[in-house]
Parts: structure tokens; sequence; C-alpha cells
């Protein structure tokens, strides 16, 4: 199987598709839970020939099934968030160190080292949430900011508000990345005048707010901070990749990332740029669980790889950052 310093290269089309064919073939015998999935669906692997014709498999398998391609143990489990009695996802993770070269390099790429920023964080800390991969990745990026007044301050607005009035006076190149909910609720409070911060929310709205349009959102948080733009990060238990918006609601994945949207009525047949369907992502860092994941929320695609998320399915469990605190 290719290594993962490979992935983390790929610099071209041509080599993503290559990549992602060698790791089908691979997954395809050695992830038995997908190797039965194609063999239900009576696909022959050797005829799958160019990375469209891949199968996808389904984002609920990660509820009831470990989902691995390497005979070892995880080194870590990450889980889902979700309502009382409902089943979270796991992504049993064989290798964590691919977890964390794919987001600080991902990281790197779209806002430089993490060294050079003050990270604070309206998310619950490590400990009380510790089967998150998002809080996983900001507390790694946490620990490689030089600034002591990176941390967490999901319930305390008033050290956060201190802490950005001091951040905005020395200057200091600071990210706030929290939950929706908690970012509306701390603006409600406090009004910041901090055109320099670049503010990045996570998503989440469900049982704690109304829900509103990401229009909407944006507008109040632009207004509360005193920034032009929001910044958005897509993530999922099931993936080790993220993609980054850097304020116009279009999504943008690292070169070992790929979405397809597929028909809604039709979960074989993908659709054009432009139409909205069910998104399916390729993430080549899933390279020992899978990499091919049918996911519940709906997008389109657009120009250069591109991509808008515009809700979930009917009926599908409320899951993900949006429940992070329960």
């Amino acid at each position: 199987m290719l290594s993962a310093d490979h992935i983390f290269s790929i610099a071209s089309p041509q080599e993503f598709d290559d990549s992602c064919l060698e790791i089908f073939r691979y997954q395809s015998r050695h992830c038995a839970v997908y190797a039965k999935y194609l063999a239900l669906l009576g696909v022959n692997t050797d005829l799958i020939k160019q990375p469209e014709d891949i199968p996808f498999l389904p984002i609920e398998f990660f509820k009831k099934h470990t989902i691995l391609s390497v005979n070892r143990e995880p080194q870590v489990v990450f889980s889902s968030s979700g309502t009382t009695g409902s089943v979270q996802s796991k992504h049993f993770v064989a290798d964590v160190a691919i977890y964390e070269k794919s987001f600080r390099t991902a990281f790197t790429r779209c806002y430089g080292s993490a060294e050079d920023w003050t990270i604070l964080a309206l998310l619950p800390a490590y400990a009380e949430r510790e089967g998150s991969s998002l809080i996983y990745m900001v507390n790694d990026l946490i620990h490689q900011s030089k600034d002591p007044l990176s941390g967490y301050f999901l319930y305390d607005h008033a050290a956060l508000f201190d802490a950005l009035e001091q951040l905005k006076a020395k200057g200091s190149k600071t990210l706030l990345i929290g939950v929706t909910y908690a970012l509306l609720d701390f603006v409600e409070k406090y009004r910041m005048d901090f055109p320099g911060l670049l503010v990045m929310e996570t998503g989440g709205m469900k049982g704690r707010r109304r829900e509103m349009v990401r229009e909407e959102v944006h507008e109040l948080l632009c207004a509360g901070f005193n920034v032009a733009s929001i910044h958005s990060e897509y993530g999922m238990t099931e993936l080790l990749s993220q993609a980054y918006s850097t304020g116009n609601g279009l999504f943008c994945g690292p070169p070992w990332m790929k979405i397809v949207v597929r028909d809604t009525n039709d979960p074989f047949c993908t659709l054009p740029e432009g139409l909205t369907g069910g998104i399916n992502v390729i993430d080549l860092a899933n390279m020992q669980s899978c990499a091919f994941i049918a996911t519940q929320d709906l997008g389109k695609t657009h120009s250069e790889g591109h991509f808008e998320v515009l809700g979930r399915f009917d009926q599908s469990d409320i899951r993900g950052c949006n429940l992070l605190i329960q």
C-alpha cells in the first residue's frame, strides 16, 4: 500500500487518480466491511479503471462496524457526538500520526504554521471530549502555538473577551475557532472591534439555538467581531482530512481529498458541477480504514475543486460538531 508521505505529497490530478485507484484496490481486498459491501453490490473490482467508478461506503456503516483495512490494534478511536440513545459513529485509527500529518499539513497550506498564531477555542477542552477528532486537532494546534494565551474559553466569555482585547492591542495573529452557537452566544454578550481577527466556525446549532442559514449566522458574527468574513471548517469523525472556507461559503480541501456529488435518487450516479446532491468524499488520508465515504450531507461542487455544503438529508441523525457539548 502507498505510504502516508506519498499521499501528502500529491501534486497533480493524475497523481491523485493513480493513488486513489491503488488505495481502492488495496481496500477492496483488505477492508472486510468494504469488501463485503462491494460483493453485495456485485461490483467486479477489476473493472474499476477510474475514480468516478468507485462505489462509496455509506457513512452509517461506521456506527455498527469496525472499518479497518490493516490488521492492527487502533491507537485511537474517534467517536461522533449524538443525541441521548443514538448510536455513535466510531472511527478506528490504526496510526494517529497519519491524522496528525493530515490536519497539520492542511492547516499550514491554508493558514501557515500554527506556531505563528494565537489559537483560542470556544470548544470543550480535550479532557471533556476525548473522543472528538476536532478537539484532538485543535488541542494539537494549541500546543503548537507559542502564545501562552492560546487555549479553551468555552465556559468563560469574560476571559475570552479580555484575551481578545490583549491580542488586539499587541497586534497578534489570532484565530478564534468554535461551534457556531457558542460564537453567537459570545457576540450577544460582548461586542468586539477586532478587524484582524480570524473567526472560524465549525457548525453546530441543533438543540442550542434556532436553526439559521449560513448567511444570517455569518452576518451576525461579522457584526459582533467587526470582521469582514467568517471562515468555516468542514470535517467529521469518519474522515481524517478537513476542508476550509475563507468566508464565501465555498470549501476547498487539500490535494489528497476530493468531493463527488451523487444523485439523491440514484446513489451510483454522479452529478456535474452546480447540481445539488449527496456529498461523497474521497479522503486518501483514510488509507487504513476506508477512503470512499458517502455522507449524509447535501451540497454541490464548483470549479477548481471548490464545493458548498447546503444541509443534510431528511431524517439524518444529528451528529458532528454541533453536539460536542452534552
